[in-house]
């Protein structure tokens, strides 16, 4: 009797168990049922609009490329170079002419190497660096010379006058334009031979012209007397041009041979090329003040700088108001970071200065701006039927070049004060009186 109630009630207990696990199974069955369909019905909306911009994507992608490709094509057959380069100065990419202008016959398209391993030009990677450092595009001229293995070679292969503009890119990348330079260089050299050799042709008939011009002006009376000496002022003014043209061109060959320097006090100089031009000066009613450390020498050629100086002042009073002034200031500036001194002199007019167009090629020959800086008084000038036009635009040009021999440097800007001119010299030595 007890077994039977024992084995009843285990019946019982596992006849409910099983219920249990039954109703938990339907559950379960539906709960799964309910969410597939939910699932289906939220994301069945989305899949048409995935497919769309997915090949729209694949579309723009497909695009970008084609673009690409284009850009690379136009650069690699633009007529200027192009190299690209990493954040570490490895060069990722060249097109056809920079690889001919830098020799890169080691760089396959493709390959990521080290620029410093493929062009050895200081210049070039000073550019980049500096470009990366500063974030902002630079500019940089230079002679290239290319790489020569071969030294049976080394007469065939020839330098070439390279202009480089860089611009920062992202992640540290530098892309540079590189301007091959050698054809104007060569071009601007073959007209300085030509017209060199012009000049010295002409000097001979130019002195003949003037011989016989000063015969006939002994010999005739007034007023035609007259005629032939202006005729004799516009053969010197030849002459002088010549001449002119002729220095300059000796002075850009071989500026060191066209230099003897020698300790010259500057005061004195100033003084002696003023005393020169006191005359002119004089009419205008202008005064000239000189301040500067006194007994202060610098190491010049005395004859050169006197040319220099006297190109310098008699433009500023050409150019100056009446009772206007002069100003001349040296002084001495010390360098800190290398240990070394030079000196700085300043030439100030009253005048009407410089416009902004002209500023960057006063120094270039045969150039004229502005007309007011560029006429003068109908007596001192050549007689035009309009205008009255003075100067053969060589002056400043043969100023920097003598500058340049003495390896100084000149600056011509405005006066914020006077609004007249300011040329500004910097010589690297200076010497003082014991």
């Amino acid at each position: 009797m007890f077994v039977f109630g024992f084995l009843l009630g285990l019946a019982v207990g596992v006849g409910f168990w099983l219920w249990q696990q039954t109703q938990l199974i339907r559950y379960l069955k539906q709960t799964l049922r309910s969410l597939s369909s939910e699932k289906a019905l939220f994301f069945l909306p989305l899949l048409p609009r995935s497919r769309q911009d997915i090949s729209t994507t694949a579309q723009s992608l497909l695009s970008l490329r084609q673009q690409l490709l284009v850009y690379q094509d136009l650069i690699n057959f633009a007529p200027i170079g192009y190299l690209l380069v990493d954040e570490e100065n490895q060069l990722l990419w060249c097109n056809e002419l920079g690889q001919k202008m830098l020799d890169l016959q080691r760089w396959q398209p493709g390959q990521v190497r080290l620029l410093l391993e493929l062009v050895r030009s200081y210049e070039l990677d000073r550019l980049i660096e500096k470009t990366r450092d500063t974030g902002f595009p630079q500019t940089r001229e230079w002679v290239f010379h290319p790489p020569c293995e071969n030294p049976a070679n080394m007469l065939d292969i020839k330098s070439l006058a390279l202009r480089a503009s860089s611009l920062p890119l992202s992640q540290g990348q530098v892309g540079v334009f590189l301007e091959n330079r050698q054809p104007l260089v060569d071009m601007t050299q073959a007209r300085d031979r030509a017209f060199s050799e012009l000049a010295h042709e002409l000097r001979t008939p130019l002195t003949s012209i003037r011989l016989v011009a000063e015969t006939l002006h002994d010999r005739l009376e007034s007023p035609l007397n007259r005629w032939v000496g202006r005729l004799m002022q516009e053969v010197d003014r030849l002459i002088n041009l010549v001449q002119t043209w002729l220095d300059l061109t000796q002075l850009e060959i071989n500026p060191s041979l066209q230099v003897h320097r020698e300790p010259t006090d500057l005061q004195k100089l100033i003084t002696s090329v003023w005393e020169s031009l006191e005359p002119l000066a004089q009419r205008q009613e202008l005064s000239l003040s000189y301040s500067g450390p006194s007994g202060l020498l610098i190491n010049v050629d005395p004859s050169r700088m006197y040319q220099v100086f006297l190109n310098l002042l008699d433009n500023s009073i050409k150019y100056s108001p009446t009772g206007g002034k002069i100003c001349v200031d040296a002084k001495i500036i010390l360098e800190k970071h290398n240990n070394s001194s030079t000196i700085e002199i300043n030439i100030i007019d009253s005048g009407v200065g410089f416009s902004e167009a002209d500023l960057p090629l006063v120094f270039e020959r045969f150039y004229r701006g502005d007309q007011a800086r560029t006429s003068r008084p109908i007596e001192d000038s050549v007689i035009t039927s309009t205008k009255t036009i003075v100067g053969s635009g060589l002056g400043l040009s043969i100023v920097r070049q003598i500058i340049l021999a003495h390896d100084a440097t000149i600056k011509a800007m405005n006066h914020p004060e006077t609004g007249g001119a300011w040329l500004q010299l910097h010589f690297p030595e200076i010497m003082t009186k014991s």
